[in-house]
């Protein structure tokens, strides 16, 4: 088994069990949405809430991108440190939103492959049953052989006896399906000529006018659930963003109703059960996570003002100390750091200890800061000797006691 056939063989056997609990082809796609819708819905709710709280920034990414004008770099590194901060991955909403895609191409397969894909029956069985329908039930293949195994399938449906009969139920493999739906066959392709249709028996052309609205109602389901998207979403800021979702707008209904029309009408019912089931989806978490992530911003408000009154109370302490002498060690304070500051007290006490002990040495020689002497030159108390007079020649009789005395000094 390849790796394509392990992805659809869970989506084959889960068509298989809605239409054989349904026994309706149109109710059991309807059902086959809702099954996947459920199982993926965990998922979209976590894209929902990360999209809604991805758009949440987009003021703060509107200031940012102002300040940061001409420095992309710059511009970037402040976004993705915001959502660090933040704890937001703005992947995550576009990852999980690319995940019906695989399921719609699987889908499409089982589809087109009923025989194959739904019933698990062989490859050379299905070679057999084609040839009985062919010569026994009228069915004449097709140019390209695309869908032949939905019109062997329909064959054996109009003549279900004879085939059983005729080639066994391959093991209870074989199922009779039945492509009807309100009148419509869903196993054929839509057709988008609806003048070329004979109006004269209207109720014969009321199955044809069916399967041309499927398409315009998937593209229009598909438009319908872009704008409700934007609407509970804030619109993106960029104007290469605007650009871009406008683009989305006009080819995502363009595609789906491009591909509803070349495919056959049972996709189309998918695609519209789905897109209504998103519609539905896309409100009811939009009103849920609203309210969470109110009372998120709420609360990390409170923590950011809490914060900032705690870093403002701490900064008045540390200011209040010292202003008082008694600043205490921070215990953050990194070692190279303490030492620094271990360092500088321990000059500052050395100083003042050896200005006291100055002070203490010139108290005990009776010497006075205050009092002027002749002798100093600059710093140098006694450039001119300890027992210079200025009047020395003009009062010789009074200088030479004052000589003496300060040879009688001690150092």
């Amino acid at each position: 088994m390849s790796l394509w056939e392990m992805i659809v063989w869970p989506f084959a056997r889960l068509m298989e069990t809605m239409y054989s609990w349904t026994h309706n082809y149109g109710v059991s796609i309807i059902f086959f949405a809702l099954v996947v819708n459920l199982v993926l819905l965990p998922f979209m709710a976590k894209s929902k809430k990360s999209m809604m709280r991805t758009s949440r920034f987009q003021p703060k990414l509107k200031e940012l991108e102002k300040k940061h004008e001409g420095n992309q770099q710059k511009y970037q590194e402040e976004v993705r440190k915001l959502y660090k901060e933040e704890n937001v991955n703005p992947m995550s909403g576009c990852l999980w939103s690319l995940i019906p895609f695989p399921i719609l191409i699987a889908l499409y397969s089982v589809i087109r492959q009923p025989l194959e894909k739904m019933m698990g029956i062989a490859e050379e069985d299905v070679t057999a049953i084609t040839k009985w329908a062919t010569e026994n039930a009228g069915f004449v293949s097709s140019a390209r052989n695309t869908y032949d195994e939905i019109g062997v399938v329909n064959a054996l449906h109009q003549h279900w006896d004879a085939a059983v009969s005729a080639l066994g139920d391959f093991g209870g493999k074989l199922i009779d399906i039945d492509y009807s739906f309100l009148g419509m066959n869903l196993g054929s392709i839509p057709s988008w000529r609806i003048w070329e249709l004979d109006y004269s028996d209207f109720g014969a052309a009321l199955p044809s006018i069916g399967l041309f609205f499927i398409p315009v109602i998937a593209a229009f389901l598909s438009w319908l659930s872009m704008q409700i998207s934007q609407k509970t979403n804030p619109s993106p800021q960029g104007a290469q963003q605007k650009a871009q979702m406008q683009t989305m707008n006009m080819f995502m209904p363009v595609m789906s109703i491009w591909i509803c029309f070349i495919m056959p009408a049972a996709l189309g019912v998918y695609w519209i059960a789905n897109s209504i089931l998103g519609i539905f989806r896309d409100i009811s978490l939009t009103k849920v996570y609203q309210k969470k992530l109110d009372e998120e911003d709420a609360e990390r408000l409170k923590r950011n003002k809490d914060r900032e009154e705690e870093l403002k109370r701490r900064h008045e302490e540390t200011e209040r100390m010292r202003a008082e002498g008694t600043t205490v060690r921070n215990s953050n304070t990194s070692k190279k750091k303490m030492q620094a500051q271990q360092k500088q007290q321990d000059d500052e006490r050395r100083a003042a200890n050896e200005k006291a002990e100055r002070e203490a040495k010139r108290e005990r020689l009776g010497l006075d800061d205050g009092a002027e002497n002749p002798s100093q030159v600059g710093k140098r108390r006694y450039a001119r000797g300890r027992a210079y007079d200025p009047d020395r020649f003009a009062n010789v009789a009074a200088a030479e006691p004052e000589t003496e005395a300060a040879e009688e000094k001690p150092e």
